[in-house]
């Protein structure tokens, strides 16, 4: 059989930022997507479960230690922010961050690992960084939207809700504008928080690749400081997809 012809530059690239797509039109699943989000959700949730049944009051260990001190970040980050009365935000924003943090961390594996593992299984295109797909990125802020404008109303009632969007921020006499003003403002949480997310991971993914397709001694060179400053990128991100979460949600449970 014949010998496969090596990838030109052009397809290497593609090849690693094609999600494996299965389906067609509005039913397309990014399986990649799906598979590796799920299963860094299982491990890691499961893995803190674990930790949260075996916590002792006594001397702690390293990884109770490491856990005790993200949720103590997490929580006082939402008690700075958030001060309505909602047993789901401080939850809810220990998930995000664990979670997009965990996602992004996949970019500091090296960038061939996991496609040519899953390539000896018959899989050609696979992408390991579930956060440079913007089908999860939007899933996630639509769902913080939908959870913001579930509050809006549950807290202001339909009546507050309507008079908060027609007289803020001109009063009541500019309702119109207001309105407009208003649904921009909405529209642009959600497109804010997945865009943020997905363009600083994209970003960072296309780097390793180019870095990648240097020769081999340069790409230690140069991979090495941009994994290390890459860190702060991907917890940067999950940390202020968690902020503006909380934000978003604090803003939904004000009520005046």
């Amino acid at each position: 059989m014949a010998a496969q012809a090596p990838q030109s530059t052009s397809e290497y690239i593609l090849h690693h930022l094609t999600n494996n797509a299965q389906g067609s039109g509005f039913w397309t699943f990014h399986v990649d997507t799906l598979a590796v989000s799920a299963i860094i959700g299982f491990v890691v949730f499961g893995l803190l479960y674990l930790v949260g049944r075996k916590a002792s009051p006594g001397v702690p260990g390293r990884l109770q230690n490491f856990v005790e001190m993200v949720v103590e970040l997490v929580d006082g980050s939402v008690k700075g922010i958030f001060h309505g009365k909602n047993e789901l935000v401080a939850p809810l924003a220990l998930t995000i961050f664990v979670w997009v943090f965990m996602m992004n961390a996949m970019d500091l594996l090296p960038i061939d690992l996991l496609p040519k593992l899953v390539g000896y299984a018959g899989v050609h295109e696979f992408k390991s960084v579930p956060t440079t797909d913007p089908n999860l990125t939007f899933a996630m802020s639509l769902s913080v939207f939908g959870l913001m404008i579930y509050y809006n109303y549950k807290i202001k009632g339909a009546d507050g809700f309507a008079r908060e969007a027609m007289s803020s921020p001109f009063g009541p006499k500019l309702a119109p504008i207001n309105v407009l003003f208003r649904i921009i403002e909405d529209i642009a949480k959600p497109l804010s928080l997945a865009l943020r997310l997905f363009g600083n991971m994209y970003a960072g993914e296309m780097i390793f690749i180019l870095i990648a397709l240097l020769p081999y001694w340069v790409q230690w060179l140069l991979g090495a400081p941009w994994a290390i400053f890459h860190i702060l990128i991907i917890t940067l991100q999950a940390y202020i997809f968690m902020m503006l979460t909380i934000v978003y949600l604090s803003m939904a449970h004000e009520s005046h």
